[in-house]
This record gives structure tokens, sequence and C-alpha cells, in this order.
């Protein structure tokens, strides 16, 4: 999906509960990703112990945004 303008956050989050990606023209994409169960510790225990799968949300900022804020062009 694609969003121009301002839309409302609800179908950004729709399409990642669906597993579309949300891209913003000049700005980004934001996906979905899976990650995998994992080892984790307690840090006030220190004891180990396993993370479930999950998913997460991920963000990858456009070339003319990076541009924008580095000064560049």
């Amino acid at each position: 999906m694609t969003l121009w303008g301002a839309q409302a956050p609800d179908t950004v989050e729709v399409d990642l509960e669906s597993g579309d990606d949300v891209l913003i023209s000049g700005f980004g994409k934001f996906s979905a990703r899976k990650k995998s169960p994992r080892r984790g510790r307690n840090p006030a225990t220190g004891g180990d112990l396993i993370l479930d799968a999950r998913r997460v949300v991920n963000f990858k900022c456009s070339p003319v945004l990076r541009d924008k804020i580095n000064g560049v062009g």
C-alpha cells in the first residue's frame, strides 16, 4: 500500500496486520516481519528463558528523507 497525504493510522495498522507493506512516498516503508523464538535472559535474576516467536514492525527510511536529514542535495 502507498499512502498519499493524511490517511488514518488504522489503515496502516490493518495493512501491517495482514502482512502488507506500507510505503509513504518520500518518507519510508513499514513492513511486518517474523522473529523466531530465541534464548533470552531475565536481567533481574540472570535466569535463562525462551522468548516466543513474534512479529515486529520494521522501518526503512527513503533515500529522499535520508538525504534531507544528512543535508545532501
